[in-house]
């Protein structure tokens, strides 16, 4: 179990919030400190190409507000949630917040390359790398989604060439 785990997501994916929250509330500790992140480039585009920068503090505040949304939704009653709206590279801001939160585990929801969000792939590798704390990285919704509806299976590792 974690004592501060620190959810970068996505407020525009309601089932990716849902599920990122389920799997955070399993590994958080009973008297553990969950804080939700949202990263945003203050010049438009980005990580969440949502918020644009006609007006950085009136798109922060509709996150923020989505944020709280997905909380009061899926965060169970007798947990609680510190909200997180970062303007800048998202990588680098949620790096520098996992630090200064002095964050056990830092979790995120790949995307892979997909042609919608081309920086998501980047900024998990780049979180992935010089996060101060453990990653764990979600697959996309999609994917799962994707792997249930055809039947197959996840990929397997190679067997080992080990005697």
């Amino acid at each position: 179990m974690y004592q501060k785990l620190l959810l970068a997501i996505d407020p525009e994916d309601d089932g990716e919030g849902k599920c990122a929250i389920e799997a955070a509330v399993e590994l958080l500790a009973e008297d553990g400190e969950l804080h939700l992140a949202s990263a945003y480039h203050p010049g438009g585009g980005g990580f969440f190409p949502h918020v644009t920068g006609e007006a950085p503090e009136q798109k922060e505040a509709e996150v923020r507000k989505t944020l709280d949304l997905l909380v009061r939704k899926y965060l169970p009653l007798d947990r609680d949630a510190s909200l997180h709206v970062v303007a800048g590279n998202a990588g680098e801001k949620l790096v520098g917040l996992a630090g200064q939160l002095g964050t056990d585990l830092l979790i995120l929801v790949s995307r892979g390359g997909s042609g919608r969000w081309p920086l998501r792939r980047a900024t998990v590798e780049y979180v992935a790398v010089n996060a101060p704390c453990r990653v764990l990285v979600l697959p996309a919704l999609e994917k799962a989604d994707a792997q249930a509806d055809t039947g197959e299976p996840p990929p397997q590792e190679p067997p080992s060439r080990e005697p």
